[in-house]
């Protein structure tokens, strides 16, 4: 068993044996043939020399190496800021002006953790309205969400895009189709279900399969064919459940239903109910390249008007996108539709898109649609979309 030698003598027997050897070489060059003792002593202490060498390396073999220390940055006080640009080509085969091109959206997002308590999101656009071409700025989003509430509930107040569904909650860029489906526009409009109020979320304890239940009251739909922001107290009431299945390593499904209450723009009331279901395929050993997703949405509303008149109203939309390649996509639509004030107009459209993402911050997309409305002729539509991103811009929902 070998005691270890402290770093400091092992360096001073190792300064004086050199030099005794040193020494003993030069007395034994000059007397070699009469003293043969002085060369038995030198090559013992190239042997001790050799054995204080291996005692060191295998010291420091033995020692922890040194951990490099992290230098830990300040806190920036800024947010992280994106920007995200959609420009497009359209063709409409109505009208007198077929041909179009225009930035449609440029969106500012400035968002960052407040505190251990909060995070804050704001989203500005500047986009552009179809009637006269001129652009304008708003507010799309400007939220602030709690991070740290107790009971596994969560907070959102502020501006947001209320939890209709699938495609309400995602901004359009992010969606795999240009146009948005018929029966979501009928009911919500191009801009969607978006409205000033609060929404808490509660993680429900499933151990068998995740689980959330939303409820939001907000102020009132400024723009919106099914509620109206009238000058009394009467609120938009919604309640979303979601439930998420693991299938298997390659394969989800989601199901979910929202509730939603409110007032319209003739004094009276409009229920709403919608289902939503989406089964998502990605491959481990191929997801660079291979991908599926059917979704689904149905609608229906009842909406009373004054004079003791009523409507209910049906539509739904089905998509089935597929990963072609790996920067390719297709996806094939269908939406049917009746208008929420005349159940007797019917839309039936169909459409096909190509996307080609050529990164996570640029995709190119292509659609064509045609639409046959049972009370008026049928018509065509072709968009080319380019949608670029710089910056950072945070993950949408999955």
């Amino acid at each position: 068993m070998q005691i270890p030698i402290p770093k400091k003598i092992i360096s001073v027997v190792l300064l004086m044996t050199i030099m005794s050897v040193n020494n003993r070489t030069v007395a034994q060059t000059a007397e070699k043939a009469k003293d043969s003792l002085l060369a038995k002593q030198a090559q013992d202490s190239i042997a001790l020399l050799k054995m204080i060498e291996q005692q060191m390396q295998a010291g420091q073999t033995n020692q922890p190496q040194a951990v490099p220390q992290q230098t830990r940055s300040a806190i920036s006080a800024n947010p992280d800021i994106g920007v995200v640009a959609d420009f497009r080509g359209s063709y409409i085969s109505q009208g007198k002006r077929n041909f179009n091109a225009y930035l449609n959206e440029t969106e500012i997002s400035f968002q960052s953790v407040v505190d251990p308590y909060i995070r804050a999101d704001f989203f500005a656009s500047f986009s552009r309205d179809a009637a006269t071409g001129k652009y304008g700025a708003g507010i799309e989003e400007g939220y602030l969400t709690s991070l740290s509430l107790p009971a596994k509930l969560q907070l959102k107040v502020g501006k947001f895009r209320q939890a209709v569904g699938k495609i309400n909650p995602t901004h359009p860029h992010a969606l795999p189709f240009i146009d948005l489906p018929n029966a979501y526009v009928n009911y919500f409009g191009e801009e969607g279900l978006n409205d000033e109020g609060a929404s808490i979320s509660w993680l429900v304890p499933n151990k068998a399969f995740y689980q959330e239940l939303v409820f939001q009251v907000t102020s009132g739909a400024g723009e919106s064919p099914s509620f109206f922001r009238g000058d009394n107290n009467k609120m938009i009431y919604l309640a979303h459940l979601k439930n998420f299945f693991t299938l298997s390593d390659n394969a989800t499904l989601e199901f979910g239903l929202t509730g939603i209450t409110g007032p319209n723009d003739s004094s009276s009331v409009t229920n709403m109910a919608t289902a939503d279901i989406t089964y998502k395929w990605k491959p481990v050993q191929m997801n660079t390249y291979r991908s599926l997703t059917w979704q689904t949405e149905f609608f229906y509303s009842n909406a009373k008007y004054s004079g003791k008149n009523e409507s209910n109203s049906t539509g739904l939309y089905s998509f089935l996108e597929y990963q072609v390649a790996q920067r390719w996509f297709l996806t094939g639509r269908y939406d049917y539709a009746q208008k929420p004030y005349d159940r007797s107009i019917v839309e039936n459209a169909y459409s096909l898109t190509a996307g080609w993402l050529a990164t996570e911050f640029q995709k190119i997309e292509f659609e064509g649609k045609m639409t046959h409305v049972n009370k008026e002729p049928d018509y065509n539509q072709f968009w080319l979309r380019w949608i670029f991103v710089i910056g950072a811009h945070g993950a949408h929902q999955y």
